[in-house]
């Protein structure tokens, strides 16, 4: 939706609150949304120097034509080893194809989601949601449902859906989508046995035959030599074992070469093999490494120690302590030489190449002095990032990480014009930030490892990535252990607890909780120390709501206000008593919650807490309700829903029209009623929400 059309419908929401007629709001909102939708198509551009693959692509395409839907959806395996071109492969198919899929294409890439060689499913399920238009904030938190999320989103369409670097078929099959007309390419370097259930045809990718590697480097280098010269070019593509990935560089080292004949290009690589009993593929990547500039030779040696997928110019620049303009000359060298593939938004290197950088950088810095360097910054400059980042998004909150001073000045800092591109920023480096929690730990910078962890809580509360998350704030517990840094001890452990009980923990996250509470008795008064400790007793309120004990929790809120209330914070004072009023309506003390939530709205109201305001409104609405107000209740849902709708929180949208049709019920509106139901149903087809119906299921 642009922003022009979200203004309009903002003056058009406003004026039908106002006129009383809250039922049409969302019949315009939401109109313009699904008019506004278009599928996703997670496809890169074609590729011109696609080769051969003509039998595959035959076995995949009679594949699909045989298929019988009321089997499911059709999984074709590509199985090779690495660097064979069985993603180029997959994309080659899915652009020929993309026709018979209407739906829309998606892609996951399973490798980006490993940790320590377990992919946690749950975030690979969010992504594909996340294709299909399901913004972060509706997302279930359990894999449970949002696997259900993503068969109600699924059913009845026509997706193409491409899952790499898959190594169990335990990892694909939660991932596929519930309609039988869904086409579903896996790439995987060895076969999946356990695709149990599904309708799989395996695809075997080997090696490019002689002919057809030096088609492809034809294709790749307009190089004359190259049919001049064919039996040099036939021991070139055999000396590359048919892998693209190695043909890539052996182009373009071939290239950089103009005026030496090729034959002789192939008997110096021939020399390397025979001197140094390394396979020719390894000697075309030295030979391309070698002919690299000094400073982009020692890149090429540092990148592996970036711990994500993506590279970028700014922390190319970080890496090797240079200005951006000097790193991204490094870069388009590289990436000139085959040692990396450009892509729109970055660069990205190939695993075997990774593998034959991080060879090179043993040999050249043997005792790791520069790769520790070149860590330490790199670390640094992500923990710059990420807290400005987090200010932006969160603004002033209780943090004890300062935000580091810029070791080569501002020049490198990330510029954030405001709240979606700080968000933005941090969902798109998280695995470099989740990864850099464990670099720090395991090189002994502690406090930068648990700082790490404050602007990732702000990025889990949105995109709650559990695996991920769970293992940063693990680390960070003991990070702050090993720092003796008291307030992180407390915080950490406070942060760790909440996803642990969000995926049933719950013994474990009291454990945590305790310790915290035990740290935190040994703080000062300061105001500081006081509202962390309030802080520490507010989880422990929480974990209890999450556990039904709401008297408990009830308990740990009051005791919370009293402290927020003795240091003059008024904000925390808001939170804690619509906390309090949300505990007590929850344990059936209705008219008592009347009370408390009608104290919250007001002190919202009155600090200007747009979003308290709407969520302290329901709460109070929901209260009203069922104490027998319905005129009461009634304005405060509409206002709600309007806010929700503003917000983008279609989960609260849900939410709300369900009130809406019960209050409407109650009244004996039953057309009301149903319109209300109706729209519930349409945002959460529309945007994947499960209705409550399909939670309690």
């Amino acid at each position: 939706m642009t922003e022009e059309t979200r203004n309009s419908l903002d003056g058009r929401a406003e004026a039908v609150v106002q006129a009383g007629r809250i039922g049409e709001l969302h019949q315009h909102w939401h109109g313009a949304e699904t008019a506004a939708y278009s599928p996703a198509f997670q496809l890169p551009p074609v590729m011109q120097s696609f080769e051969n693959r003509v039998d595959e692509q035959h076995r995949i395409r009679r594949a699909v034509e045989n298929h019988r839907p009321d089997l499911g959806p059709l999984v074709v395996t590509l199985t090779g080893i690495g660097g064979i071109g069985k993603t180029a492969l997959g994309f080659h198919v899915a652009h020929s194809l993309v026709e018979q899929y209407p739906d829309g294409v998606l892609y996951v890439d399973l490798d980006d989601l490993r940790r320590d060689g377990v992919v946690e499913l749950s975030d690979a399920v969010g992504d594909l949601l996340g294709g299909l238009r399901v913004a972060a904030g509706s997302l279930e938190r359990s894999f449970r449902s949002r696997t259900k999320q993503l068969w109600q989103h699924t059913r009845g369409k026509r997706l193409l859906v491409i899952i790499d670097n898959a190594r169990f078929g335990t990892e694909v099959l939660p991932l596929l989508p519930a309609s039988g007309g869904s086409l579903v390419i896996v790439t995987s370097q060895g076969t999946l046995y356990d695709l149990d259930g599904a309708a799989a045809v395996e695809v075997p990718v080997g090696p490019l035959a002689d002919a057809a590697a030096v088609r492809l480097l034809r294709n790749l280098v307009d190089d004359p030599r190259l049919s001049e010269e064919p039996d040099a070019a036939a021991g070139l593509a055999r000396g590359c074992g048919g892998l693209p990935a190695a043909l890539l560089v052996a182009g373009r080292w071939v290239r950089k070469y103009r005026r030496r004949s090729l034959s002789r290009l192939v008997v110096e690589l021939t020399a390397e093999l025979h001197g140094r009993g390394i396979p020719v593929v390894e000697a075309v990547w030295d030979a391309a490494y070698t002919g690299l500039l000094p400073e982009t030779a020692r890149l090429y040696r540092l990148l592996p120690q970036i711990p994500g997928p993506w590279i970028e110019e700014a922390v190319a620049a970080v890496l090797l302590g240079c200005e951006p303009v000097q790193a991204g000359d490094a870069l388009e060298e590289l990436e000139s030489a085959g040692l990396l593939e450009g892509r729109s938004d970055g660069w990205r290197m190939h695993d075997l190449l990774r593998g034959h950088a991080e060879r090179r950088a043993s040999q050249e810095d043997a005792d790791g002095a520069d790769r520790r360097r070149a860590r330490r910054a790199l670390i640094g400059w992500l923990r710059r990032q990420a807290a400005r980042a987090d200010r932006v998004v969160a603004g002033p909150r209780m943090t004890f990480g300062d935000i580091p001073a810029p070791e080569a000045g501002e020049a490198l800092d990330v510029r954030f014009a405001g709240r979606p591109e700080a968000f933005g920023w941090l969902e798109s480096h998280r695995s470099a930030l989740y990864g850099a929690v464990r670099l720090a730990f395991d090189d002994g910078l502690y406090e930068d490892a648990w700082a790490l962890c404050e602007p990732l809580w702000t990025h889990f509360l949105d995109h709650p990535h559990y695996a991920d998350v769970t293992d940063a704030f693990r680390t960070g517990v003991a990070a702050a252990d090993r720092a003796e840094h008291l307030h992180a001890m407390v915080r950490m452990r406070c942060q760790l607890a909440r996803p642990l009980w969000e995926q049933g923990l719950f013994e474990e996250a009291a454990e945590h909780i305790q310790h915290a509470l035990n740290a935190a008795d040994t703080l000062g008064d300061s105001p500081l120390d006081r509202r962390l400790l309030a802080s520490t007793v507010e989880f422990r309120g929480l974990l209890k709501s999450e556990t039904a004990d709401w008297s408990g929790a009830a308990a740990d809120f009051e005791e919370s206000r009293a402290v927020h209330a003795e240091i003059f914070n008024e904000y925390g004072v808001l939170v804690q008593t619509y906390l309090l009023g949300r505990t007590v309506l929850r344990g059936g003390r209705n008219e008592d919650a009347v009370d408390i939530l009608r104290e919250a709205h007001g002190m919202a109201i009155t600090q200007d807490r747009e979003r308290m305001a709407a969520r302290s409104g329901f709460e109070l609405g929901r209260a009203l309700r069922l104490t027998g107000r319905p005129e009461e209740a009634g304005p405060l849902f509409d206002a709600a829903l309007l806010s929700a709708q503003t917000r983008g929180a279609h989960a609260d949208e849900v939410r709300i029209l369900e009130e809406l049709a019960m209050l409407a019920d109650e009244g004996g509106e039953a057309r009301a009623a149903s319109e209300h139901r109706a729209a519930a149903r349409r945002i959460a087809d529309l945007h994947g929400v499960l209705a409550p119906d399909d939670q309690n299921s």
